[in-house]
């Protein structure tokens, strides 16, 4: 599998940034994974759009879905032109039920609604789904090819079920909205840099990957935070990619 960050931010971007959004390749197969503002034009340098087989949403906060209303337009075109005849399958969580309901435009998305423990097959990719701790209904995400494991966290606050989900991936992508300094306040919905490692170490994974990064911070902080914990710790940057 090919892993490529297309936008890393949340919930907003910095200037010139993008928010939550990835490229997942593997076999011919291109899946997108949330697609929030920003990641559209991105996409765009490493596929064509009609040639995406599937968007598959860890949740429905706009800073992970809102480019899916300028990619509707871009599909519409690409129908009216015969470069796609079929809706391009979407995947979510149905709640909020009103921005499930306004991801359906004419005919160029089919969405369908995830649950947690459903397995989902496209191409070589299987994706497994597990209940995050979020505002609303979010997913995190276990996703297998060719014998290796990419696990996404979605946005979750710290559970302990969240070890287990992790448990020996080759690449776990983990969402590190906060530093350390901002949890004396108690924030909710998100995990800091130090328990993105905390967990990426108890799980005994290969690679950890932080992401949804807050746009204000200096990345290196969170970095230095996390490889306090787990050494090999990374941070995404747009526009790089992981072989897994």
């Amino acid at each position: 599998m090919k892993l490529t960050v297309l936008g890393c931010y949340g919930p907003y971007p910095p200037a010139g940034g993008a928010c939550s959004g990835y490229l997942l390749e593997e076999g011919g197969t291109r899946v997108l994974i949330d697609c929030g503002n920003g990641v559209l034009s991105r996409l765009q340098s490493y596929c064509r759009l009609w040639e995406l087989e599937a968007v598959v949403l860890s949740h429905l906060h706009s800073d992970h879905i809102s480019d899916l209303f300028i990619l509707r337009y871009a599909l519409d075109v690409f129908q009216r032109r015969g470069l796609r005849r079929e809706p391009l399958p979407l995947y979510a969580p149905p709640e909020p039920a009103a921005e499930f309901e306004r991801l359906s435009y004419k005919s160029v998305y089919r969405p369908a609604a995830l649950a947690a423990g459903q397995v989902l097959e496209i191409g070589p990719l299987t994706f497994r789904f597990a209940a995050a701790v979020h505002a609303v209904p979010c997913l995190a995400m276990r996703i297998q090819a060719a014998g290796k494991t990419l696990v996404y966290s979605g946005d979750t606050e710290y559970f302990s079920g969240l070890v287990d989900w992790a448990r020996g991936a080759d690449l776990f992508l983990c969402e590190a909205n906060y530093l350390e300094k901002d949890m004396a306040a108690n924030p909710p919905n998100h995990l800091s840099a130090a328990q993105a490692a905390q967990l990426a170490a108890e799980a005994g994974v290969k690679r950890l990957l932080l992401t949804h990064l807050p746009p204000e911070e200096d990345g290196a902080l969170s970095l230095k935070e996390a490889r306090e914990h787990f050494p090999q710790a990374e941070i995404a940057r747009e526009g790089s990619s992981f072989e897994i």
